[in-house]
């Protein structure tokens, strides 16, 4: 099938990898011209495109267009692009990380034109590639149809689902990622709990991932990775603790308050994320002062400069 893969940023540029070893014909794009080369290099059976409307122009109708675009302003300055570019029956899909309100009213806009469009979260990282990709879809049913035989190369067995109309792909994926924030958070504190434990020093703690993944009930592909990052950094020293967010996390917490759903492990753990970020939260200058105010406990104070 062909597919125009715009965006080969860690993700894009092995989902065209697999796509074209799996027999796709792909027309490549992305703002710096180095990754499309790169990947014309490996695959010369590939095609390369300088724009966005240069990849459009070099498919056959029906279009199919894939954009791997980190959410926001990068996909809603390609949706208006393509707009001007893509014909009635053609195919748009967002496989970013995009919020599915957004994808409810792009794929009200391109309706008006025609266009067909299709929202997957993707789940797979750098593994992705070897592994697959689990995709969940939204948007009409015709159109997924059109384009599952680009997701069944994509991913593994039984790993894509047509989740729903415009939005449903995103809004599981979102719900995915916000467990996957919990998740993270539970395997972080524990492995804290048994450094800080008597038995700290003697545990070798890719010893203990490894023995939880052998049947225990919190054994997973997360807990996988963790025995491997001990591995290579047994005390993670060469590790910041400094933990990014993309969003999906925000918009799991806001979703559970919008339709009142108690979320309190996700909502933690987006919070315990803000946290990682500051040196020195002044919440605790607050709760140290307090405690010093009203029952004299002692804190220790930094020393004057000079």
């Amino acid at each position: 099938m062909q597919i125009a893969m715009a965006g080969l940023g860690r993700m894009g540029m092995n989902m065209a990898r697999r796509l074209i070893s799996g027999g796709h014909d792909v027309v490549a794009y992305n703002r710096s011209a180095e990754k499309v080369e790169e990947l014309l290099k490996e695959f010369p059976s590939a095609t390369g495109a300088a724009s966005l409307d240069d990849a459009v122009a070099k498919l056959d109708t029906p279009r199919l267009v894939w954009l791997m675009l980190p959410a926001g302003d990068a996909v809603e300055e390609a949706v208006f692009s393509l707009k001007g570019s893509l014909s009635p029956g053609d195919i748009l899909v967002d496989g970013g990380n995009s919020f599915y309100k957004d994808d409810i009213r792009r794929a009200k806009e391109l309706e008006t034109l025609g266009i067909h469009y299709v929202d997957a979260g993707v789940s797979g990282g750098i593994w992705g590639l070897a592994n697959g990709y689990c995709t969940m879809v939204g948007g009409e049913r015709a159109a997924f149809e059109l384009v599952e035989p680009v997701l069944k190369t994509l991913a593994p067995p039984n790993g894509y689902m047509h989740c729903g109309p415009s939005g449903a792909g995103h809004f599981v994926k979102m719900i995915h990622n916000g467990i996957e924030y919990a998740m993270m958070e539970a395997y972080g504190e524990g492995f804290e709990i048994l450094k800080a434990s008597p038995y700290g020093e003697e545990l070798k703690f890719s010893d203990v991932a490894h023995l939880w993944n052998q049947g225990s009930v919190v054994r997973s592909w997360l807990l996988e990775l963790l025995e491997a990052a001990f591995r290579k950094d047994p005390e993670l020293k060469g590790i910041e603790g400094f933990v990014g967010d993309t969003g999906e996390g925000r918009w799991t917490v806001e979703q559970a308050i919008e339709t009142g759903v108690c979320a309190t492990g996700i909502a933690h753990s987006l919070f315990k994320r803000f946290r990682s970020r500051q040196k020195e939260a002044f919440s605790d200058k607050v709760l140290a002062a307090l405690r010093l105010e009203f029952g004299g406990h002692q804190t220790a104070r930094k020393e004057p400069n000079g």
